[in-house]
């Protein structure tokens, strides 16, 4: 579920925080250019990332003042490095936080370092990535610094940087709208353009020297947004600081091999580095599809027909949220999603097929358990091909499930109607399938 959203008062500013996690050692995480604390969870990839992070940290997440939920400034009156510190410590203390760990991105690189300078007596540590201090190859001429403010400004909320942050994801559509609604969220044009001109006048070389807290510098090979030497610099500079480059060319962390970098990051903090992921976990599909799409779209529209659509979307992504689901990706009009329980993949395909009904978008779903290959964000082997075939079978409105699925949630109070034994397409043997009773689903407890 996404955290709660909660303020703490930074003098007259309210800076919004989020705490994830319920770790003996806290981190802090110092947001780059620009940021929204809610908009940031509807990406699964996010997600998953400060998951992880908390699975072994407090993490305490804000926005700084002038971004997202955190108070709104005057353009012309943009913060000082001097005063995020305060929104830092005052966000601290809100949450009884005595030492963090810091872990900054991009310009939150500059801002946590110069806490971590200042502050050592509340900094435990020091996580850097993709850092923007002041390195010379960084600065543009004027007239270039310009011209990209200008574009910047015209083009704000439809996802221009999504080429420099993330060049892997631009050509996923889903992606850069979410993208571009995050950029809207987080910022107006002309904070954004007046925080970027700022970025570039920050340089804080000459305080790395004086962190004496232990430093990790974390940096992707190909990040389009910075070169290593910003990072290589940095990891020079600090004394005893540590330098890891990844293979990447994401700007994000979340992005690319993010297991790798979080395992760096775990090492770093605890002294105890994860073992690989398994390459095959036990794990129950869900398949959804909407019945007849293809005719209902054309009466529509396009337009009308997106818009139902997105609202779709929206009450499933809730859902697979209530119900600790996690989404693999969308197949035409439907979803693929995995569980870890059985029992939480029915309710949620019960939910998702009553919310869809009531939109008057009939679904049929089908959900299977087996040992599912991990392939990077994607999953497949028998079960994911079985999982399929079961949806396929199943009847407008029904949520079908294997036997298997069925004789693994005994006791639940689950109820289902026998649909006989049945051939699937490409797949060995028949399968016996039972159909859930969705009042029994939607009445009994999560």
């Amino acid at each position: 579920m996404q955290p709660e959203t909660r303020y703490a008062k930074s003098g007259d500013v309210n800076i919004a925080y989020q705490v994830v996690g319920d770790g003996s050692l806290d981190l802090v995480w110092v947001p780059g250019f620009v940021s929204h604390l809610e908009v940031g969870w509807e990406e699964p990839s996010y997600r998953r990332f400060f998951e992880r992070l908390a699975s072994f940290l407090r993490v305490i997440i804000f926005d700084k003042r002038g971004m997202g939920l955190s108070d709104r400034i005057s353009i012309n009156e943009l913060p000082t490095l001097e005063q995020r510190m305060d929104d830092i410590r005052a966000v601290m203390d809100c949450v009884g936080s005595k030492r963090t760990a810091l872990f900054g991105i991009s310009e939150g690189s500059s801002l946590a370092a110069l806490f971590a300078a200042t502050y050592p007596e509340r900094t435990s540590a020091l996580i850097v990535d993709g850092s923007f201090v002041g390195f010379p190859g960084l600065r543009p001429g004027e007239e270039q610094l310009q011209g990209w403010l200008n574009a910047t400004e015209q083009n704000w909320g439809q996802g221009m940087y999504l080429p420099m942050f993330a060049p892997d994801r631009a050509g996923d559509e889903r992606f850069r709208q979410w993208w571009a609604r995050y950029e809207r969220m987080a910022a107006s044009p002309g904070a954004a353009v007046a925080t970027l001109r700022m970025n570039f006048q920050i340089d804080i070389r000459h305080v790395l020297p004086t962190i004496r807290v232990p430093t990790l510098v974390l940096h992707q090979s190909d990040d389009a947004a910075v070169p290593p030497d910003s990072d290589r610099y940095m990891a020079q500079s600090i004394p005893g600081a540590r330098y890891v480059e990844m293979p990447g060319t994401h700007h994000w962390p979340w992005m690319g091999d993010s297991e790798a970098l979080l395992g760096e990051v775990q090492e770093f903090l605890t002294g105890v580095r994860p073992g690989p992921d398994p390459d095959r976990v036990l794990a129950t599909v869900l398949f959804t599809d909407i019945v007849g799409s293809t005719e209902r779209a054309a009466d529509m529209g396009d337009r009308r027909w997106h818009d139902l659509l997105d609202g779709y979307y929206a009450l499933a992504r809730r859902d697979l949220g209530r119900f600790r689901g996690r989404e693999v990706k969308t197949t035409g009009d439907g979803f693929l999603a995995t569980f870890d329980g059985p029992a939480r993949g029915i309710r949620c395909a019960c939910a998702i097929s009553d919310e869809a009904r009531q939109l008057g978008l009939p679904i049929r779903a089908g959900l299977h358990t087996g040992e599912c290959e991990i392939m990077g964000e994607d999953i497949g082997g028998i079960a994911v091909h079985i999982g399929a075939r079961v949806a396929a079978q199943a009847a407008s409105g029904e949520v079908l499930v294997s036997s298997t699925v069925k004789d693994l949630v005994a006791g639940s109070g689950l109820r289902f109607q026998d649909r006989g034994s049945r051939a699937l397409k490409g797949v060995p043997e028949e399968w016996h399938l039972f159909a859930v009773e969705l009042e029994s689903a939607l009445t009994a407890g999560a």
